[in-house]
């Protein structure tokens, strides 16, 4: 599942059952955006791209933290689990508002729900009858989890490798990555 391979490669190891068990309860935690974000930055003037809704997003989030600048091990992990959990909603949101106002389709949006894996979540919110099916949440998990481990070749693992190197903040190391990914 995306939740092993993520805690894989956060933690070097595949964890146990009950490890798992609370890093899931963990992502479930992250999951909600700060009250009015989704109003005030992703509904405001959402851009033609979405890569750039996301940069945008993710910058923002910077203005939330109580410690944005501190890159110590702790906290840039904390940051990390809540930019995994806050990434699919941040996509599904941007890809809403993208519809609504550049296709003139219905403007929905569905909360994350704690019980749902990553993948089921990004299905729930995405579709107007938050339906799926049990294949469909499978396949998107495999989906997930293939991009996840992408290897260390790329630009945006590059350009993360060299821009944490330089001492600057989480929010800004992933801004430049998804730069970089866009391209």
């Amino acid at each position: 599942a995306f939740e092993e391979a993520a805690y894989l490669l956060l933690f070097g190891e595949l964890p146990t059952a009950e490890q798992l068990q609370d890093f899931c309860v963990q992502l479930a935690s992250y999951r909600t955006l700060p009250t009015n974000f989704f109003r005030d930055v992703i509904m405001k003037a959402p851009p033609r791209d979405l890569m750039n809704t996301m940069q945008r997003a993710i910058l923002t989030l910077f203005c939330y933290d109580d410690k944005p600048n501190d890159i110590g091990l702790e906290n840039v992990l904390r940051q990390c689990l809540q930019l995994i959990a806050l990434f699919p909603v941040l996509s599904v949101y941007g890809y809403q508002a993208y519809r609504h106002y550049h296709d003139g389709q219905s403007l929905f949006i569905h909360m994350p729900q704690p019980d749902l894996s990553t993948a089921e979540n990004i299905l729930y919110c995405l579709r107007a009858d938050s339906k799926y099916t049990e294949l469909e949440a499978k396949i998107l998990d495999l989906a997930l989890v293939l991009h996840a481990e992408h290897g260390g070749g790329n630009n945006s693992t590059f350009t993360t490798h060299v821009v944490t190197s330089s001492g600057t903040d989480t929010y800004s190391a992933i801004a430049a990555a998804l730069g970089s990914l866009k391209g």
